[in-house]
């Protein structure tokens, strides 16, 4: 009996949607809409453009488009820091976002890690 009573919940259910269904095809936003996105997608295949080429393009028009879904695929982790070193014994500057950097490491063995240290700049 549990079965007859899945299929006539389910089978109220699909009438409910049909309904909802049809009064969402007789909306005019809709078919604006609808229409609005055949045109992009023919547009799209005209000129052999995928999604992501498009997004690209409406990025570099206006750059608060890219910056919510790039950032989200990239990862929720903000960049870090730009860190400017200078040695004072040589005057070579580093830049490096990150602390395993080879030239740090290397003035890191020869002068120490407090000595590398202080000489980064704000």
């Amino acid at each position: 009996m549990a079965k007859i009573n899945d299929y006539y919940q389910k089978k109220q259910l699909m009438e409910k949607l049909a309904v909802e269904l049809e009064q969402l095809e007789k909306d005019q936003a809709l078919k604006k809409e609808l229409d609005f996105e055949n045109k992009v997608r023919n547009l799209m295949k005209e000129y052999d453009k995928s999604p992501k080429d498009v997004l690209q393009i409406l990025s570099a028009i206006d750059p608060s488009i890219a910056g919510t879904k790039a950032e989200a695929a990239a990862g929720s982790r903000p960049k870090r820091p730009m860190k400017t070193y200078k040695n004072p014994h040589t005057g070579e500057v580093v830049k490096t976002r990150g602390g395993n950097h080879k030239t740090l490491n290397e003035w890191r063995g020869k002068y120490g890690k407090e000595a590398v240290q202080s000489w980064q700049q704000d």
